[in-house]
């Protein structure tokens, strides 16, 4: 087995690791602070209009009715079609929506490559599966690219996004671009209908090295690229494809009550243990003050200041 093949199972398990790491970090990250912003889709019945469990009358006595649908009818539009960034800027939008939706479909080819793979290696053949291949794979790679390069347009020449754009951030999108523009080149060159690249994965996924085909230069740094992006993304800020789970379910539309027996207390609890290194002078953290010396101490000075 190549070189080729090794670096693909070595990036595969680097993106694995890495989502795993972080998404056990976030798990065990304290309780975050509520937002208290309606509305809150999971309200049955009340969402629509911004209200939510609290208008009970004795709210805590009585079952919560959440709606799973209604959270749905938000999430699907906004991780599709970011319809967030449509309605605050669609200035940006028009350069972003390409870019996401582009890797959406990318993320389809390689499902699609997958399929073709196991299903070559079985001897299956799936009618239409080809043409299929081909229009989401040069849809996806169009997009994308277009996409990429109107945000690094956008980040290099305005200046209201250059004041926050770091150079992380000019390395992302050039290497995004790169890849792009190879892989668009091994289809325009020598691989116009995906066939390499899917005897490639038929060969990954049956750990057989022998059914890979020969590979140009060409092809096989657009594989090593692909991979190594795909390995990098969860190591960066980028990965907000699936920590944006978090910001939505626990921190945005949590609205969990504090009942007797939910465990919240014990959570809030470990948190005020926190040690606090805040540098602002009201706060007056120096490290070893925990959240209980800071808030008690700050009573004590406010009420000495009324005394006076």
């Amino acid at each position: 087995m190549g070189i080729v093949p090794i670096i693909t199972y070595l990036a595969a398990g680097i993106f694995v690791v890495a989502v795993l790491a972080r998404f056990i970090k976030i798990q065990r990250m304290p309780v975050h602070l509520r937002w208290e912003l309606y509305p809150v889709p999971h309200e049955k019945g009340k969402g629509s209009y911004g209200g939510s469990y609290l208008e009970e009358h004795e709210w805590w006595t009585k079952p919560r009715e959440t709606s799973k649908l209604s959270e749905l009818a938000v999430m699907v539009p906004e991780i599709l079609l970011l319809a967030g960034v449509w309605e605050h800027n669609k200035s940006h939008w028009l350069r972003t929506f390409p870019f996401h939706f582009g890797l959406y479909l990318l993320m389809g080819l390689v499902g699609l490559l997958v399929v073709g793979g196991v299903a070559g290696a079985a001897g299956v053949e799936i009618p239409l599966l080809s043409q299929v291949t081909v229009a989401v794979g040069y849809a996806g790679l169009a997009l994308a690219l277009v996409g990429s390069l109107a945000l690094l347009a956008r980040r290099a020449f305005n200046a209201d996004y250059r004041e926050y754009t770091k150079p992380s951030d000019f390395f992302n999108l050039v290497f995004f671009i790169a890849t792009l523009a190879i892989s668009l080149a091994v289809r325009f060159t020598v691989d116009p209908v995906f066939e390499g690249l899917q005897g490639f994965f038929r060969g990954v996924l049956t750990f057989n090295g022998s059914v890979i085909p020969e590979f140009t230069v060409l092809q096989g740094l657009e594989i090593v690229l692909a991979v190594l992006l795909v390995a990098y993304i969860p190591l960066t800020h980028m990965s907000h494809f699936f920590t944006k789970w978090f910001t939505y379910h626990s921190v945005r539309w949590s609205d969990d009550p504090n009942l007797e027996g939910s465990g919240f207390d014990e959570k809030i609890a470990k948190n005020l243990q926190s040690k606090v290194s805040w540098s602002a002078p009201h706060i007056g953290g120096d490290g070893k003050k925990n959240w209980i010396d800071v808030v008690t101490a700050s009573g004590r000075e406010d009420s000495g200041k009324e005394e006076k």
